[in-house]
C-alpha cells in the first residue's frame, strides 16, 4: 500500500513535470521572438528596456492587485531583495538589446547560450551545493561553440562582448527566483522584481544616457505597438511560465533549455530580416557546437528517467498500479 502511494505521488510529479517542460518551451519560444522585438523597436537599448518595465510593471499592479489580487505581504527586507534581483534582470536585457543592436539578432542570441556554463558555477555557489560536473562540462563546450563565432567573426566583438554579459547576468536571476518562490506566490515575485528593475533602472538611466545619447526619448507608435507586445505577450505571460517551472525544475534545466532560445530567434530572423545572408561558415559550426550540447543533456535526461522507471520495476515487477 506504501508503495502504491509513493507511485502515485510520482505519477503526479511526473504530470507536473511535463506540464512545466511545456510552459517552459512556450516560454522559450516567446524570448526568442524578442530578438525580432529588439530589432523592430528603434529605441536604443537602454530606454527600450525603461519602458519595458514601465509598461509590464503597471500592468501586473492592475491585474494582480486590483483584479486578481494575488499579491502577498511581504517584508520590507523581501522587496529589497527582490528588487536587487530586478535590477540585475534590467541590466540583463540592457545588455541583451545592446548585443543585437551592436551585431545582429542571430549573434546576441547565440551569446545567450553561455548562461548554461556561468549557471553550472553559479547555482552550487550560490545554493552551497555540489559542482555538478557534467552540467560545468556541458556549460564549457557551450563557450567553446561561442569561441568558434568570435574568433572567426571579429566584426562582432562588441555585440558578442555584451552577449556575454548578458548571458551572466541571466543565469543569475533564475537561481534567486527560485529560493523566493519557495515561500512566496509567483504573482508577488514578478511584480516587485519588474518594480525594482524600473525604480532601479530609472535611478541609473540618466548616467547611462549620458554616455549614450540618444535622439529621442519617446516611442513612435509603431514602437509603442511593439512595445506593448513584448511587455503582455514576451514579459508577463512568458515570467510566469518560467516562474511556474521553475517550482519543479532546476535553474540548470531551465536555462539550459533556453538554449532554444537562439534556435527560434535565429530562425524569426532568417525568415524576417534574411540574416543568414551574412553569417558565416564559423557562425554555423559554433551553433552546431551549442545545438550538440543542448540534445546530448536531453538525451541525458531521458536515460536517468528510463533507469529510473527500470528500477521501481525490478524492486516491484509484480505490483499493478491503480489511480
Amino acid at each position: 500500500m506504501t508503495f502504491l502511494y509513493i507511485q502515485r505521488y510520482i505519477d503526479i510529479a511526473s504530470l507536473q513535470m511535463k506540464k512545466a517542460f511545456f510552459q517552459l518551451h512556450i516560454s522559450v519560444f516567446l524570448a526568442g521572438f524578442t530578438g525580432i522585438l529588439g530589432r523592430l523597436i528603434t529605441l536604443n537599448e537602454g530606454m527600450m528596456v525603461w519602458y519595458r518595465l514601465l509598461i509590464t510593471a503597471l500592468s501586473m499592479w492592475v491585474l494582480y492587485a486590483v483584479f486578481s489580487k494575488r499579491l502577498q505581504k511581504i517584508s520590507w527586507q523581501d522587496i529589497l531583495k527582490i528588487s536587487a534581483v530586478g535590477f540585475t534582470a534590467a541590466m540583463h536585457w540592457v545588455t541583451f538589446y545592446g548585443a543585437i543592436k551592436y551585431a545582429n539578432i542571430s549573434v546576441g542570441l547565440v551569446c545567450f547560450s553561455a548562461v548554461g556554463f556561468f549557471t553550472a558555477l553559479a547555482e552550487p555557489l550560490i545554493l552551497r551545493k555540489k559542482i555538478n560536473r557534467t552540467e560545468l562540462l556541458l556549460g564549457l563546450i557551450t563557450i567553446g561553440g561561442i569561441y568558434i563565432i568570435f574568433h572567426f567573426d571579429t566584426e562582432y566583438k562588441t555585440g558578442i562582448i555584451l552577449g556575454i554579459i548578458s548571458a551572466f547576468l541571466g543565469c543569475l536571476f533564475p537561481i534567486f527566483n527560485r529560493r523566493f518562490l519557495q515561500r512566496i506566490n509567483v504573482e508577488t515575485v514578478l511584480t516587485w522584481q519588474i518594480t525594482g528593475g524600473f525604480i532601479t533602472l530609472s535611478v541609473l538611466l540618466p548616467f547611462y544616457l549620458q554616455q549614450f545619447p540618444v535622439s529621442r526619448f519617446l516611442p513612435g507608435w509603431e514602437d509603442l505597438l511593439w512595445l506593448l507586445v513584448l511587455s503582455w505577450i514576451c514579459s508577463v505571460l512568458a515570467f510566469r511560465l518560467t516562474a511556474n517551472a521553475l517550482k519543479h525544475l532546476s535553474a540548470f534545466t531551465v536555462n539550459l533549455t533556453y538554449n532554444l532560445e537562439p534556435v527560434y530567434g535565429i530562425l524569426l530572423a532568417f525568415m524576417v530580416y534574411n540574416e543568414n545572408q551574412y553569417l558565416s561558415r564559423w557562425f554555423y559550426l559554433g551553433f552546431a557546437v551549442i545545438i550538440g550540447v543542448l540534445a546530448f543533456h536531453v538525451f541525458l535526461v531521458i536515460r536517468s528517467e528510463k533507469r529510473a522507471k527500470a528500477l521501481q520495476e525490478e524492486l516491484h515487477p509484480d505490483e499493478k498500479i491503480t489511480l
